[in-house]
């Protein structure tokens, strides 16, 4: 059999009532373009019956895929494997929720074969209360401070990118990251076309706060030095009001009564506390750091895969996973 003209892959979590629904309009939405494609979702330690949803697709038609990861790994390792399984000369990554409407597919395509190597999904609005859109505002603003990355926040992992983008991506040895960061990092001509975000399908996400929190927090330690520039900011501000405050008593204890000098226990003990616990900061900071540094230089599997469906034996090997991942 050729390699599929197209692939369409998708990291599955907490999805069981929607895959049914996901399949059927990736594929009403891909034939038309071509009959030789393949949709490959990898279910990443869902605790849900995930699983048995898309051994069931599987079964009613070859050209869907499954990748059972052997615990939760995270939506990118998912979507890193998803792309080392995936055999197609153009690769729509998205999101299995639903959220982004695989009728969309067809323009991404097209605006790919304009000569582009990657073109991203822009949400014209998206489908959140009021609240948490403005909260989402915050979030990607401090996001963009923190890491120097200029995320827009409008832009998710809906795009379509092509082959040697594919290669090149998971030619990328970071343990840690982000898909539409590391494609920024890349480079290759990018293109962009407007859709529309919709309500998830079925059930709620498990994108909490915390998790986004965490998300950035990783995504800053490992694309940006600017904790640490903080970080010495910070001292050089402390200390030069440190000395600031000192020519400030040596002036007060030549002009004013020694006696009054004596009150300044309680000054001593708040800058006592104020001094250790930038110092503590400054640690933890250069710790998380030292701490990415150690998980890298590990050189443990993004990924391992406990199981799969209808993957095609003998495969050319530009498409085979590297020694960043591995297998069961």
């Amino acid at each position: 059999m050729p390699a599929p003209v197209l692939s369409v892959v998708s990291p599955v979590y907490m999805a069981e009532a929607i895959i049914p629904e996901l399949v059927r309009r990736i594929r009403d939405a891909v034939q038309p373009l071509t009959a030789n494609f393949e949709v490959i979702l990898v279910e990443d330690g869902s605790p849900d019956r995930s699983w048995d949803a898309i051994v069931r697709e599987c079964e009613r038609d070859s050209r869907v895929k499954g990748v059972r990861l052997s615990r939760n790994f995270g939506q990118h390792a998912a979507i890193t494997a998803a792309l080392a399984h995936a055999t197609g000369d153009h690769v729509v990554v998205m999101d299995c929720d639903l959220q982004d409407d695989p009728a969309d597919i067809p323009k991404l395509y097209a605006k790919e074969l304009e000569g582009f190597d990657v073109v991203f999904a822009r949400k014209r609005t998206r489908e959140f209360s009021p609240l948490k859109n403005v909260t989402a505002r915050l979030y990607y603003r401090l996001l963009r401070w923190l890491s120097d990355i200029h995320y827009d926040p409008n832009i998710g992992a809906f795009s379509i990118i092509s082959r040697k983008v594919v290669d090149a991506f998971l030619r990328f040895g970071d343990y840690r990251r982000g898909y539409v960061i590391v494609l920024d990092w890349l480079g290759f001509s990018r293109a962009y076309v407007e859709v529309d975000h919709h309500e998830r399908f079925a059930g709620t996400t498990t994108y909490s706060w915390r998790k986004l929190f965490v998300h950035a927090l990783s995504i800053t330690l490992t694309y940006s030095e600017k904790p640490l520039h903080i970080a010495i900011y910070a001292g050089v501000g402390s200390s030069t009001v440190a000395i600031l405050l000192a020519l400030v008593f040596i002036v007060r204890y030549f002009t004013t009564n020694v006696g009054q000098t004596a009150l300044g226990w309680t000054s001593l003990i708040v800058s006592l506390f104020f001094l250790c616990g930038l110092i503590l900061i400054s640690l933890g900071v250069l710790g998380l750091y030292v701490g990415r540094i150690f998980e890298q230089v590990k050189s443990r599997p993004i990924f391992i895969v406990g199981e799969s469906r209808n993957m095609t034996p003998g495969r050319d090997s530009r498409h085979e996973p590297t020694g960043a991942f591995a297998s069961l």
